[in-house]
C-alpha cells in the first residue's frame, strides 16, 4: 500500500518561508519521479513543481518560479518542497503526489497518489 503523509505547512506572514516534507512508503520511491500541487478554497487543484527520479531536473509553474524550491533525498524517500518569499495568493492545501512513472507531469492525470495535504496561510 502506498502512502504519503506531508507535514510543515502553517501560518506565516508575507514575506516567510515554510519548508513542506512528503514522507512515502509501499513503492519503490526513487523510480518515479514526484510532484507537489495545491489547492486554494473555490479553486482547482494546481501544479506547483515536480522533481525527476534521481533529483537533478525540476519544473515549477510560472507563479512560484524563483521563490520555490523542489527536492528530493531518495535515501530517505522524502520530497521536499522550500517556499520563500511567501505572498497571500500562495495560501491553500498542498499535497504531494507520486507519478505513474519516471516521467515529469504539470497535470495532476499524470499522478497515481496523493498525500492527504497541508495547510499552508499567508496572511498580508
Amino acid at each position: 500500500q502506498v502512502q504519503l503523509v506531508e507535514s510543515g505547512g502553517g501560518s506565516v506572514q508575507a514575506g516567510g518561508s515554510l519548508r513542506l516534507s512528503c514522507a512515502t512508503s509501499g513503492r519503490t520511491f526513487s523510480s518515479y519521479a514526484m510532484g507537489w500541487f495545491r489547492q486554494a478554497p473555490g479553486k482547482e487543484r494546481e501544479f506547483v513543481a515536480t522533481v525527476s527520479w534521481n533529483g537533478k531536473i525540476t519544473y515549477y509553474a510560472d507563479s512560484v518560479k524563483g521563490r520555490f524550491t523542489i527536492s528530493r533525498d531518495n535515501a530517505k524517500n522524502t520530497v521536499y518542497l522550500q517556499m520563500n518569499s511567501l505572498k497571500p495568493e500562495d495560501t491553500a492545501v498542498y499535497y504531494c503526489a507520486v507519478a505513474r512513472s519516471t516521467l515529469q507531469y504539470a497535470s495532476s492525470s499524470g499522478y497515481d497518489y496523493w498525500g492527504q495535504g497541508t495547510q499552508v496561510t499567508v496572511s498580508s
